[in-house]
């Protein structure tokens, strides 16, 4: 039996047993789009298949680095950190790469937790796009900077003065790809093996920065690759003595690392819904609301996609990234661009977002956001042609350029609780406000730099 044909807990069960499956690893997203996992016996899977399977709900109640939230309602002492029932996604198994004779299954938290967690968060707005008639296609596109370090070096470097895999700026490099064939056709095979493929796989502007679309497909299904791309791009440059980052910006000499999102609707016939011949670019009428829907919202939803401190240093003029909530028919300036063509592949570029994004959280985001304008009916401005980052936009359409502001917007936000639900707006926003707390701790080289002697 093919992995990629498993659907349901008889499947799994099936292919465990045919191919005489020992091991299991299964994994869950935390809030920061990090997969949270462990390895569970034959047994204990086929036990699970029949009944429950439980996580500790603290992969929902700490940060990246496993510090416990001292400030979210829904975990922290005060519950006891309890386990949490989860559900296995039976469609998402795969042979786990780089092991011999493991499956891999991701799954989510379902019940009270349920409510913060990421992917059944983008669950519940694909059941709304459901309810209004639509399906949802996405794509995502990454950029990472590969170098030649390890875990330890970085450490022992305090991660200043790192080498590059490769130096200079080599933007769409026929010569370094064809240097380094081996590594881009292990990538490329990898992504494969995985059912994650890659429809474009080069290098970008940088020392060392690689750029890779995944190919479309079910939104959901889309994000689900998504986060296992990040973690095995990471996980197969280690195992090559290499490390890749997905941070929003990592150094001050180079642009930030995007992280697109490529957005489109199809009716219950399978028809794209944003091309109509008859209107102005072939934009219809619901795709010009869901843009509109998304740009009045992007400024309270932006925590949601610029979710860390660093993805704010991203966000500044002329560095490829958008510092207002624009959009334009083929205009990278802009936060959202439109892409015309054919009827099935006009699609909304959702551009404001970065490599760090948690793609289920950010996708839901950028997705929630257009079905409220195609419900509300949302007309959004003018759109840009020329340079956006010219152009004074009106304040409600200002994004916010700090975390702490972004947060409070959420968090207040009316809308933002209508579409995602009260409990995931005061967990996560609190989560970012935990984040913004550990910031004002920190001691940086700025600080040390500016002030140490002087003052």
């Amino acid at each position: 039996m093919n992995v990629r044909d498993v659907r349901t807990a008889e499947d799994a069960k099936k292919i465990v047993i045919e191919r005489d499956v020992k091991s299991i690893k299964i994994a869950v997203s935390d809030i920061d789009g990090i997969l949270r996992g462990k390895y569970i016996s034959r047994d204990k899977f086929l036990s699970a298949l029949e009944g429950n399977i439980a996580f500790c709900d603290v992969v929902l109640g700490w940060d990246m680095h496993d510090e416990l939230y001292e400030n979210t309602v829904f975990t922290g002492w005060h519950t006891a950190y309890p386990d949490a029932d989860i559900e296995l996604i039976y469609d998402s198994c795969r042979e786990a790469p780089f092991e011999d004779n493991v499956l891999f299954f991701l799954a989510e938290f379902v019940g009270r937790a349920g409510a913060v967690c990421p992917r059944n968060l983008l669950g519940r707005v694909m059941d709304k796009a459901k309810n209004m008639g639509y399906g949802v296609t996405s794509a995502y596109e990454f950029e990472f900077f590969v170098f030649d370090e390890t875990p330890h070096s970085v450490r022992d470097k305090n991660y200043r003065d790192l080498t590059n895999f490769t130096p200079g700026n080599f933007g769409y490099s026929v010569l370094r790809s064809s240097v380094h064939n081996e590594l881009y056709h292990e990538i490329l095979e990898m992504c494969r093996d995985m059912d994650m493929e890659i429809e474009g796989l080069h290098t970008e502007t940088g020392p060392g920065v690689l750029e890779a679309a995944l190919k479309y497909d079910a939104a959901m299904n889309s994000a689900d690759k998504a986060i296992l791309f990040k973690t095995f791009i990471k996980t197969l440059a280690q195992r090559n003595g290499l490390m890749a980052t997905f941070m929003a910006k990592w150094s001050v000499d180079y642009p930030g690392q995007s992280g697109h999102i490529h957005i489109s609707l199809q009716d219950e016939n399978g028809g794209g819904v944003f091309y109509d011949k008859s209107k102005p670019d072939n934009i219809s009428d619901e795709m010009r609301w869901f843009i509109g829907g998304q740009q009045k919202l992007m400024p309270e939803l932006l925590a949601m996609v610029a979710s860390n401190i660093n993805s704010y240093a991203r966000l500044v003029p002329g560095h490829w990234a958008p510092t207002d909530a624009t959009w334009g028919v083929e205009n990278r300036t802009c936060a959202l661009r439109t892409i015309g063509g054919s009827e099935n592949s006009t699609r909304v570029e959702y551009r404001i977002s970065a490599s760090d994004i948690n793609p289920y959280i950010a996708g839901a985001a950028a997705i929630g956001s257009g079905l409220w304008g195609i419900e509300n009916k949302i007309e959004p401005t003018e759109p840009i042609a020329g340079n956006a980052y010219d152009l004074t936009m009106p304040p409600e359409f200002t994004l916010p350029s700090t975390l702490d502001v972004a947060s409070e917007k959420l968090k207040t936000s009316e809308i933002a609780k209508e579409l995602f639900g009260d409990e995931f707006i005061d967990h996560y926003s609190r989560t970012r406000d935990w984040e913004v707390l550990e910031a004002r701790k920190a001691v940086t080289d700025w600080q040390l730099q500016r002030y140490f002697e002087i003052i």
